[in-house]
């Protein structure tokens, strides 16, 4: 927005601390109300991250009161902007004004992502706490609101058209990559097969299919970095698992994920339910061919085939078949390897994104 002289401000619920390494957005036009995220984003530190409770209502308030400060400032026609779940209060000011009101969802459709997680839960034999029904009732009404609901990829497209949102108000913008912070910048190692993992490790992002996957596969030398923060419900399984040469590397510093990236022969996502996972864009971007589920919007990045593999959600066996697949034949591997790195420079970056951001808002 700011590239093309669009930008009147951006209000966030984060302290202005973290926003230090926001760059080409001039820092008075970021306004900052994070009293209750401040909190939200600190409670491990303070002690207190096994009060569910206390996590749910933060979550809650931190995005309920920024949004009702937003609206009091709304004074005049002009185009918001609100990530689901913020802007129903700020989005009927703005259009009490005459003006448009766009919201953005990363996700399936809230209903349909909260239906598709409690059954992945129930599958593993866990609870499934649920998408706070304050939260679901909101996000419905914000998607009824919008004159326009934009969305990263055909999955989550397709997830708000099964449960009734008309097909005209959906507009489909993928995510880009940040090309000056990932590219090749090495070779995978020629006496192992390195399979990589980038992501938080979760129920939500289908881990155990992978792992169960990677246990199948048949390799001499075989070893699965994963890189990512393990949640409680996942630890709680691994003892299901023979975890023989997998490699838990936790958090890494963001200036060694293109190397991280690059050194793998294949990057795995074996997620059952998400937007469009940038993640997989950095891995095509250092050259990382992708097998990832049909639930992560891969669909939009890359041709199964071509750059990687789709595959089904919760098919570990097809995951399996596809890393037997590379594993057996270097030069496939190499081939789409080559073939990554020509598909992400034609996305262009983030630049599509915008363009495309920025002709969907002339269209109102």
């Amino acid at each position: 927005m700011e590239k093309h002289g669009l930008l009147d401000s951006i209000w966030t619920g984060y302290p202005r601390f973290k926003l230090r390494d926001e760059q080409g957005v001039p820092p008075e036009k970021i306004q900052t109300f994070p009293w209750l995220q401040t909190f939200y984003m600190s409670r491990w530190r303070l002690g207190l991250a096994d009060w569910k409770w206390l996590g749910k209502e933060c979550a809650w308030w931190g995005h309920e009161t920024l949004d009702r400060h937003v609206a009091a400032k709304i004074k005049k026609p002009t185009t918001l902007i609100a990530l689901s779940g913020s802007g129903l209060n700020a989005g009927k000011a703005v259009k009490r004004t005459g003006g448009y009101y766009i919201c953005d969802r990363g996700s399936s459709h809230i209903r349909y992502q909260n239906q598709i997680l409690n059954e992945e839960y129930k599958r593993w034999g866990l609870s499934f706490q649920g998408v706070d029904p304050r939260i679901m009732q909101k996000e419905e009404e914000e998607y009824a609101l919008a004159d326009r609901i934009t969305i990263p990829s055909e999955y989550v497209r397709q997830s708000f058209i099964k449960l009734g949102v008309p097909p005209d108000k959906l507009v489909k913008i993928p995510y880009g990559t940040r090309l000056e912070r990932f590219n090749k910048v090495t070779d995978p190692p020629a006496d192992r097969f390195r399979v990589l993992w980038v992501g938080s490790v979760s129920i939500r992002k289908g881990f155990f299919d992978l792992l169960e996957a990677f246990q199948q596969l048949k390799h001499p030398k075989k070893e699965l970095v994963v890189v990512g923060v393990v949640s409680a419900e996942v630890k709680s399984r691994l003892s299901s698992f023979s975890l023989q040469g997998v490699q838990f590397r936790g958090l890494v510093p963001n200036a060694e994920l293109a190397r991280i990236y690059s050194s793998a022969h294949v990057f795995v996502l074996s997620s059952i339910e998400e937007g469009l996972a940038m993640v997989q864009g950095e891995a095509l971007a250092c050259g990382c061919p992708v097998i990832a589920t049909s639930h992560t919007g891969c669909e939009d990045l890359f041709t199964d085939g071509i750059e990687g593999f789709v595959v089904p959600i919760r098919t570990p066996k097809a995951i399996c078949d596809r890393l037997q697949q590379i594993a057996d034949d270097p030069a496939l591997q190499a081939r789409m390897s080559e073939a990554a790195l020509e598909r992400v420079k034609a996305m262009k970056g983030w630049d599509s994104y915008g363009n495309a951001f920025v002709n969907m808002m002339k269209t109102l």
